[in-house]
């Protein structure tokens, strides 16, 4: 969260381009290291079963986009792990994607874009994009042409929309052109030609992993039809760029035609031989996205809950073909004004569309036919996820998995167990968002931890608002179990898988996990946890993991933490053990009446997952060094205008003190201290709580455990710095008391809240 009262730092760089011009006035650099704090994209590491499968794309146009307040809550998006790809979308000419949902994606292994688009009215932008910014001077040709010259075509917009890219964070470009282009071929084969600039600019500046994406709108000859597929009036267009994302309106035959019109292409065309230099990659069927509309404006199936049925005839597993879903926040906008709707009853219905119902079948309302459309039959309700692989976020050695299974959204804060900020209305901070548990929804999936083939206990989850660990929430999981005369009933083990991880064999790997046990429990019940890490469920995967001892710390106000460290190996020490597995619990109940039900409750607070490193490389102790404060600069006149400013801080590492130095001669084969890794070791951070406390007068200051939380780092894509508004201040600062003392406290990619003294703080004087 950016801050505590209503309102909202003004941006210190756009937050997106209503036109070209407006963009000339924005230059590569200007903003400093004001975005440094946006995660980096890392990819996924997707198995052997990924190939030739189709992937996801979603596209996410949300009331127009920019609407998300920091104060109240909102639509977020948490089911990443189906995603390869998210557009956020707008109406705006140059849509960037705001730094949290830069951050969301990328912490998940998912691609970010914006969007280029020009839609009625656009057309001289459409001109413009392609003979580049415009000279104030006067100017002109030297000489007169003996050849007839076409539309010229410049690389300046290329460059720039590719700095901004990079310079912001996110991975490419949705390419929207839905007005017409008037000069005919001549602009259509130049705007084709320029796509390919923009491409490689993007790949140079961006990376390897970046998009351009073409959707279908304009065709060949410069006018609006929309195709509905891949043919020969768009083909050009697909050729030049990364991809293709169908308009949604096609007919139940349209994606076979699609398919079988791409294999009959030349091979050298898409790229798919030896020689064939024409492509900077090699286009397959799963670089064409059909698109699916949620809303079901003229999308087979009709949208909403009958999505599959579109998605079916696409058919991801079995043609190749991957799927651009349109509008996917239908869940809350079409739900948020009826009666008795609740961001829980939002939760429900979201998770229904994404990974199924609790437990029932779900009702899908009829679709209504086009003219001259045949009856096509579907089965039951199948959820989107069922039609995707579902990908762990990349791997822990590369970016530390950390989740206090936040959604992006709460109703109040908390630092290490105590509540530090109630919200009325509520928050939303897509930067806070973390991984929900992907084995956890709709609902947990229990098995036994030994041979015995009694009926399984049920475990329902829920999001927990009013009680955390750190961040606005935790998760409570529920186990029932009817009771049993059978004499083994007395102990119950239970393997909970909460999370799947990415890893690489043989590394090694620390985890831990945070919970409490929850109140709502049967009495005269003891359990006992463990945390541990399996193959996937269902999976035939035949390997050895190495778990360490748990190692058990009783934390602040019941909560208890787990730690272990593990690796995974063959039992024939040959093979490649998998790359993907579970972390989750072992639960243990153990009750003296065992025919009598049994319920636990408990929550699910945090869980951490990173490379393990021996002691000797993992000495370091990490402080934030200072901090700063900037203020507004002009600053209106008037007591409104104290504090406003900018805190910025550095974080450092320290390291033990050496006593004597351990070489005896120039030929000692020993270093002279215990050296750091190669790989990442110095101290990183997810975000820092910041604090304010106002001085009692000119020269005295209460003790830090008096002083208010009044947000968090993050929310814009600052690093180490944090914005303040007077307004937004919740303490009462006297006219006469010119001086508050603000607190910056690191919570670091470790899930770790760093203790007082290893802070910083700034005195500001008004």
């Amino acid at each position: 969260m950016p801050i505590t009262g209503n309102t909202i730092p003004p941006p210190r760089q756009p937050l997106y381009f209503k036109s070209l011009k407006e963009l000339d006035n924005w230059s590569a650099g200007s903003a400093s290291k004001r975005f440094d704090g946006i995660v980096k994209y890392k990819p996924r590491r997707p198995g052997v079963d990924a190939l030739n499968r189709g992937k996801l794309l979603v596209c996410h146009d949300y009331k127009g986009g920019y609407t998300e307040s920091p104060f109240a809550r909102s639509y977020t998006f948490n089911f990443w792990p189906t995603c390869d790809t998210f557009i956020y979308f707008s109406h705006q000419r140059v849509t960037v994607p705001p730094p949290g949902w830069i951050s969301a994606a990328h912490r998940q292994g998912v691609k970010m874009l914006g969007t280029l688009i020009f839609e009625g009215g656009g057309e001289e932008d459409c001109l413009r994009l392609l003979v580049g910014k415009m000279p104030t001077s006067k100017t002109g040709q030297v000489g007169q042409s003996t050849t007839s010259m076409t539309l010229p075509l410049s690389p300046y917009y290329a460059t720039v929309l590719a700095e901004l890219a990079r310079e912001r964070g996110f991975d490419g470009y949705l390419l929207n052109f839905e007005c017409p282009l008037a000069g005919g071929v001549e602009q259509t084969r130049a705007l084709a030609a320029w796509i390919t600039l923009l491409h490689s600019e993007i790949l140079e500046k961006v990376g390897p992993h970046g998009e351009t994406l073409w959707y279908d709108s304009v065709i060949i000859d410069g006018r609006l039809a929309w195709q509905d597929r891949l043919n020969s009036y768009n083909l050009p267009f697909f050729l030049s760029s990364s991809g293709f994302f169908s308009n949604y309106t096609w007919r139940a035959d349209y994606p076979a035609l699609t398919a079988q019109y791409f294999l009959s292409l030349d091979p050298a065309l898409v790229g798919n031989t030896a020689d064939s230099h024409s492509q900077r990659t090699q286009k397959t069927l799963q670089e064409i996205y059909m698109g699916v509309d949620v809303w079901g404006r003229g999308s087979h199936g009709g949208g909403g809950l009958g999505c599959y049925k579109a998605i079916s005839h696409i058919s991801p597993e079995s043609l190749g073909l991957s799927v651009a879903l349109f509008g996917q926040a239908w869940t809350w906008e079409s739900e948020q004004d009826k009666p008795g709707w609740t961001w829980d009853s939002w939760w429900e219905y979201e998770s229904k569309l994404w990974v199924g119902p609790v437990d029932g079948p779900v009702e899908v309302p009829e679709a209504p036919r086009r003219q001259g459309e045949p009856e096509c039959l579907h089965g039951p309700f199948v959820p989107i996820s069922s039609f995707f692989l579902q990908l762990p976020p990349p791997d822990p050695s590369q970016i530390r998995f950390h989740t206090t299974f936040c959604p992006g959204t709460g109703l109040g804060w908390f630092v290490n167990g105590n509540k530090v900020y109630t919200s009325a209305n509520g928050w939303t901070d897509v930067d806070k968002q973390t991984s929900v548990g992907d084995f956890l929804w709709p609902c947990p999936k229990l098995y036994w931890e030994d041979e015995r083939e009694d009926e399984i206990p049920k475990a329902l989850s829920a999001f927990c608002m009013d009680d955390a660990w750190n961040g606005g929430n935790s998760i409570r999981i529920s186990i029932s179990s009817p009771g049993s005369e059978d004499e083994v009933a007395a102990y119950r083990p239970l393997w909970l898988p909460v999370q799947s991880l990415s890893i690489t064999s043989r590394q090694s790997y620390e985890a831990s996990i945070i919970y409490k046990i929850d109140q709502d429990s049967t009495s005269e019940l003891d359990t006992e946890f463990a945390l541990a890490d399996r193959s996937l469920p269902g999976s035939t995967d035949d390997f050895v993991c190495n778990i360490g001892s748990n190692l058990t710390e009783e934390l602040a106000g019941g909560w208890n933490k787990l730690t272990i460290q593990f690796n995974t190996s063959t039992s024939d020490g040959i093979s490649s053990p998998p790359t993907h597995v579970a972390i989750g619990l072992v639960v243990a109940i153990l009750t003296e009446e065992p025919s009598k039900p049994v319920r636990l409750s408990f929550l699910l607070g945090q869980l951490n997952a990173s490379a393990h490193l021996p002691q000797p490389f993992s000495e370091e102790d990490p402080i934030i060094l200072w901090a700063d404060y900037s203020p507004k600069s002009p600053g209106p006149p008037g007591a409104a205008a104290r504090f406003s400013g900018t805190l910025t801080w550095e974080v450092a590492a320290c390291f033990p003190r050496l006593t004597k130095l351990n070489v005896a001669s120039p030929e000692d084969p020993l270093s002279a201290w215990n050296s750091q890794p190669t790989i990442d070791w110095f101290p990183s951070y997810i975000y820092f709580n910041i604090y304010a406390l106002p001085f009692i007068d000119q020269w005295n200051v209460g003790p830090v455990e008096k002083a208010v939380w009044i947000g968090t780092s993050g929310w814009d894509g600052q690093k180490n710095g944090f914005d303040v508004l007077p307004e937004n201040l919740p303490i009462t600062v006297p006219a006469s008391n010119i001086k508050v003392r603000f607190f910056i406290q690191g919570v670091n990619d470790r899930g770790e809240v760093l203790k007082w003294e290893k802070c910083a703080y700034i005195d500001v004087s008004a």
